[in-house]
């Protein structure tokens, strides 16, 4: 079947997921979450492989193994593409790409490219052509101060404290998100990004260690 957006029952899920995350809830609504929620998700990512490659939606379970929060259900559906990430949740539809983590070796490649001047420049570019569009560029998240080896007056100081890189958008809840044009709003935004992705391809690349929290 062709995309036609998510259906009101499909937020409905979601709100009513996170007042009760319990398996209870989840095997009591989950018809509407694989035809409400998942089903739409898998018709957007093979509408949108031809441009940004195959789509793969995560499971709906939460590892808990490690957390103190022990609800078992994630109160999102998100996937990702060989060129992007797509989530919706009770809150509306969010899309990304980038890098969010940078495992050690892409994070030395990462300042190192940062640092340049002419590659830096670059990459100052295509954050601030996001920005001009309303598109937040983020990451996993920042040092409070500069990485070692490198001066705290930098003039491109701000990128080098990132530990990852993405450019993120969020979009609330509209009659749109139960539309078609849904693909749109998400294939406009991950072309928007393609030039930051680049650039991450050209400088950073993919890592040859696990990814680290830094």
């Amino acid at each position: 079947m062709a995309f036609a957006g998510w259906p009101a029952e499909a937020l409905d899920f979601f709100d009513g997921l996170e007042a009760d995350n319990s398996r209870s809830y989840w095997l009591a609504h989950k018809d509407v979450y694989d035809s409400q929620v998942r089903a739409p998700m898998a018709e957007l990512l093979a509408e949108l492989a031809k441009e940004f490659g195959p789509g793969s939606i995560f499971r709906p379970y939460r590892d808990v193994r490690f957390s103190a929060d022990k609800t078992p259900y994630k109160t999102t559906v998100a996937a990702s593409l060989r060129d992007g990430y797509v989530q919706l949740s009770a809150n509306g539809l969010a899309a990304g790409r980038g890098l969010y983590v940078l495992a050690p070796d892409q994070l030395e490649r990462y300042r190192r490219a940062v640092a340049d001047d002419v590659q830096g420049a670059e990459l100052e570019r295509a954050v601030s052509a996001l920005a001009t569009k309303g598109v937040e560029v983020t990451g996993h998240g920042t040092l409070k101060t500069a990485p070692r080896g490198y001066d705290r007056d930098h003039p491109r100081i701000a990128l080098l404290r990132h530990k990852g890189l993405v450019a993120w958008k969020q979009w609330p809840v509209e009659p749109w998100l139960g539309t078609a044009a849904a693909k749109g709003r998400v294939a406009a935004f991950l072309r928007s990004a393609a030039p930051l992705s680049g650039w991450l391809d050209a400088n950073v690349g993919p890592s040859s260690e696990p990814p680290e929290r830094r």
